[in-house]
């Protein structure tokens, strides 16, 4: 069952409170942060949270100004497919 942008309900966000600060974006081991127009970004069809890498959202864990909170809490099963999808992906390339 493939996600659709529109289909994915994001838990993590960042919020304008954003200081682009940077320190976010290296964090990620599925690069779904990326720089946006004003703020860093989330991109909902690559985060997992974290799942199948470490047991907490590494972005939160060095966010400076807590702009990353966690507004819908999506399953583990979900995450882990959408972890699962992602490495599938890489490993094709």
């Amino acid at each position: 069952m493939g996600e659709e942008l529109c289909d994915i309900i994001m838990a993590l966000k960042i919020t304008e409170e954003c200081i682009n600060c940077d320190v976010c974006e290296p964090e990620c081991p599925n690069e779904a942060i990326y720089q946006g127009d004003e703020i860093y970004e989330i991109d909902p069809n690559r985060c997992t949270e974290c799942i199948g890498h470490f047991d907490e959202p590494q972005c939160r864990q060095v966010c400076p100004v807590d702009c990353i909170p966690v507004d819908i809490v999506e399953t583990k099963d979900v995450l882990m497919e959408r972890y699962e999808r992602l490495q599938k992906e890489i490993d094709k390339k």
